[in-house]
């Protein structure tokens, strides 16, 4: 068994910088980390490895698993991580990034930058899935669209900073931004902007279906729920950096099913009918005995966000602490990752690291319930007769959503929580809900007051916006936080560039977690497992350029 340990390196290949922006906010999602690529055993039985001794083979299809169905497919609207992962098939960023974090060609073949100011000269010779060739000005107008605070993109702050504006010229094939406020980030964060076409920048009822792409494959059949049938495009030659149209292996088209239950997915892997799953859980073993490739990556799983909105219960910063204080997160995250799993020391996780540190260790409340009872108690909690506190005629009542999407410990580690915020009498409603779902609650109808929900990130810049500023639905701050030293610590970090950056990034995290806006307890190894099929991974999902089929 060969195993590769090197943070951010898979093979010395190129990875999607797309993949940076599609592991900025993943809200009810898991976000990819450090990666290790591991292919295990020999091929030739079902359950095995068939690639190991296999050729690359053309003419076939690819049939990936995804955990629920991913709703809108607009690239400048979506946010949960399946969207995520079945754009990366249809749209394409401007830039990649290399094993070390370098940008490489994408969309775009150069570009200079400052931190509040890109220029991107495209590639030539691209065109839409339709045919009609991408110009300067339909990337310029992508910026605008996402960089408008009208539009509401939920990107906004992630990629493209609210008011940058973009201008272009044809002739050149170049595309100016300067950015709404200076970014440390901005190469990184614009150049991961996953790009449309003309006809659905006019139309965009066409992206929400998935089209006008400019990536590898075009979108030929869709079946909410079931699954959605992709097929490459032809003429497809601007893939990361040197990446060649004419190499074997590729697949003529990709099937990417919705299988919400692990064990299926994970027999549907043995038996073939499937190439590709994220599988979680007890399943992993199972898989792994059977010396399937896999890909085993870092993620971000085990991290809590309390809805703070005028009214809650939640809002209150001494029923945050005391509600953290009950709670035994190590053993919390044991359950949840199965004991596969290792303590948090912060938000953003995503190799190559950006910046550095340890925003969690000391920061968060120790665990005591008793103390917790005693905190309650003093701030005027009363325990009633059916032992749920009240405070001023309002019971301490939390309505808690975790997301389906995280496998079997999803809902047993929810009902622990559960039952230790009884235990301290709270009364405490679960909900169980999928990507789609979860996305709503936080961004449309506000309905929860603890989210199980992580948000990953890959730089510190890009989950400002989720943190900050706005609430929904003018904004994306979903959980209604209001923190000034972190808002302080942003400003100044944003007028610097790359490293000196860090230690402002790392104050500003430390000061969510301190204040208890924000609960990252613990990071996951989850798995990729392939049949049939090998492909690499670039940050929390399969890099569409990378897959190979194999006989």
């Amino acid at each position: 068994m060969s195993k590769l340990n090197e943070p951010g390196r898979r093979g010395g290949k190129v990875v999607d910088a797309g993949s940076t922006r599609r592991a900025a906010l993943l809200i009810g999602t898991v976000t990819a980390v450090a990666l290790t690529t591991s292919a295990c055993g020999a091929g030739g039985q079902s359950g095995q490895d068939r690639t190991a001794n296999g050729k690359p083979v053309n003419g076939r299809t690819f049939t990936q698993a995804i955990a629920s169905d991913p709703g809108t497919l607009d690239p400048h609207m979506a946010v949960t991580s399946v969207a995520l992962q079945v754009d990366r098939y249809l749209y394409d960023p401007l830039l990649h990034l290399d094993p070390d974090g370098k940008p490489v060609a994408g969309l775009a073949e150069k570009w200079t930058v400052t931190t509040d100011k890109a220029t991107f000269t495209l590639r030539s010779g691209i065109t839409c899935a339709d045919g009609s060739p991408l110009t300067a000005k339909d990337v310029a107008a992508n910026i605008n669209f996402v960089g408008d605070p009208a539009n509401k993109s939920p990107i906004a702050g992630l990629n493209i900073t609210p008011g940058t504006k973009a201008t272009a010229d044809d002739a050149t094939r170049t595309v100016t931004l300067t950015s709404g406020a200076p970014d440390a980030f901005l190469l990184r964060n614009a150049g991961s902007l996953p790009i449309v076409c003309a006809a659905g920048l006019k139309d965009r009822s066409l992206l929400a279906k998935g089209g006008a792409g400019t990536g590898m494959f075009s979108l030929t059949d869709a079946v909410p729920n079931d699954h959605y049938t992709l097929t490459r495009r032809k003429d497809y030659t601007w893939g990361p950096g040197a990446w060649k149209k004419d190499q074997p292996g590729l697949p003529e088209r990709a099937i990417i099913r919705v299988i919400p239950n692990a064990s299926t997915a994970s027999n549907l892997l043995l038996s073939g009918e499937l190439n590709a799953a994220e599988i979680y859980g007890p399943d992993k073993k199972r898989l792994s005995a059977r010396k399937l490739f896999h890909i085993d990556y870092l993620s971000v799983m085990g991290e809590m966000f309390f809805n703070q909105a005028e009214g809650r219960v939640s809002a209150d910063d001494g029923v945050r602490r005391a509600l953290v204080q009950s709670l035994d997160l190590a053993k919390i995250g044991k359950v949840l990752t199965g004991g596969d799993g290792e303590p948090a020391t912060g938000m953003v996780t995503a190799e190559p690291k950006s910046c550095t540190g340890d925003s969690v260790t000391g920061n968060l409340p120790a665990y005591d319930p008793a103390a917790a009872k005693s905190a309650l108690d003093a701030a005027g909690w009363r325990t009633g007769p059916d032992g749920v506190r009240a405070k001023d005629g309002k019971r301490l009542a939390l309505d808690v959503i975790y997301g389906s999407q995280f496998g079997p410990t999803a809902a047993p580690t929810a009902e622990l929580v559960q039952k230790t915020w009884q235990d301290i009498g709270v009364d405490v409603a679960l909900k169980s809900a999928d990507s789609s779902s979860v996305s709503r609650a936080m961004f449309d109808t506000g309905d929860w007051d603890v989210s199980m929900n992580p948000v990953g990130s890959a730089l510190p810049s890009q989950v400002v916006a989720f943190l900050s500023g706005p609430k929904p639905p003018q904004g994306t701050n979903f959980a209604h936080i209001e923190n000034a030293t972190y808002e302080a610590k942003v400003r100044e970090a944003m007028t610097k560039t790359g490293e000196a950056s860090c230690p402002d990034w790392l104050a500003a995290e430390t000061a969510l977690v301190k204040e208890v806006d924000a609960v990252p307890y613990m990071n996951s190894v989850n798995s990729y497992f392939g049949n049939g099929a090998r492909f690499e991974l670039s940050q929390d999902s399969i890099t569409p350029t990378s897959i190979r089929m194999y006989s």
